[in-house]
């Protein structure tokens, strides 16, 4: 592979499962992956999603962290406008403490859940707008130059958590280049500006304490199968998942209604957020993520990967990481 591979773990929960099983599976793939050579792991947060684990982001890292030894973890991202920067800091502050050099701050501004949620969270409707001065106040709590007199974190001072800006637009490609922060794009669900923005961070970006030169990471999906056939039947199994989760309201849809729904004009959202899929044998699958870093001048890839099934998804993984002859940490 002609850039690093890192994995982004969605915790999901299947059909049938429990939250335990999802985050046993979570461990699982992590203690594999750092064997395999992936980068890192990144978990999302997300809310009132009953198919989605990682709401708690913090925690879960913390426990895969108690479970793994070498591989990076982090967070993709923290949606920061729910939380206050100072309790942001403390927690991974902690996290760095207990688990030094392994731990990474990926941070966004979309609530990560709708409106009524965003009400049950207490969220201020306005605190978006606040989102690039919250990263510098969480900044300088992780380093030794609080922006709030009188005020440090305890855990987090001087651990210098590496931060991330984590985006599907133009904005936040422009506030990572102009903190001099990694910019890490969501392509794997929402395509649509990648490579403006990838082209507006490096042509904008000013070096930082942390940073010297722009560092860009992408998110793509990968279905890797020992068939073509077999990559393909997971595919449309992720699909009409994927239906069932973002228009089913609670209920889940037969595959006649899904496949139905993704051939109407309501399913059209769902096949443009799979735009940029690696689907098929590990080798097509190399070509094609080859071929996908240098159409989005990527430094690392992140992947992710919707397969339902528990063992072909952590195969999917296993083929990736084979072909791509990754070298563990």
């Amino acid at each position: 592979m002609s850039v690093p591979l890192s994995i982004l773990d969605l915790a999901h929960i299947g059909e049938g499962e429990s939250v335990k099983d999802s985050f046993d599976a979570s461990v699982a793939l992590a203690q594999h992956a750092e064997d395999w050579g992936y980068r890192r792991i990144w978990y999302a947060e997300h809310h009132n999603m009953r198919s989605i684990a990682s709401s708690a982001t913090s925690v879960l890292i913390g426990h895969v962290a108690s479970n793994t030894s070498r591989i990076r973890l982090g967070s993709g991202g923290v949606m920061l406008p729910n939380h206050a920067p100072l309790s942001i800091a403390e927690q991974f502050g902690t996290l760095a403490t207990l688990h030094p050099g392994r731990i990474d701050l990926g941070l966004g501004r979309a609530p990560g859940s709708d409106q009524q949620t965003m009400r049950a969270m207490r969220r201020d409707p306005s605190s978006a707008d606040r989102f690039p001065q919250d990263v510098q106040e969480l900044q300088g709590y992780l380093s030794d130059n609080s922006l709030v007199p009188g005020v440090v974190a305890t855990p987090g001072q001087g651990t210098n958590v590496p931060l991330y800006i984590l985006g599907s637009s133009l904005f936040g490609a422009q506030l990572a280049a102009a903190l001099g922060l990694p910019f890490a794009f969501a392509s794997h669900f929402a395509p649509d500006a990648l490579e403006e923005a990838v082209a507006i961070y490096r042509r904008d970006f000013r070096p930082s304490a942390q940073l010297d030169a722009p560092h860009v990471i992408v998110g793509v999906n990968v279905i890797a199968a020992d068939s073509e056939a077999s990559a393909q039947e997971q595919f449309l199994a992720t699909k009409r998942s994927r239906v069932s989760l973002l228009l089913g309201r609670g209920r889940s849809f037969t595959d006649e209604e899904a496949d139905m729904l993704l051939d109407a004009p309501q399913g059209r959202q769902i096949m443009q957020m799979v735009k940029y899929s690696a689907v098929g044998t590990p080798a097509t699958v190399k070509d094609y993520l080859d071929r996908f870093a240098r159409h989005a001048d990527a430094d690392e890839l992140i992947v992710a990967s919707g397969v339902v099934d528990r063992a072909s998804w952590l195969r999917s993984f296993e083929l990736l990481a084979d072909v791509s002859e990754l070298t563990p940490a």
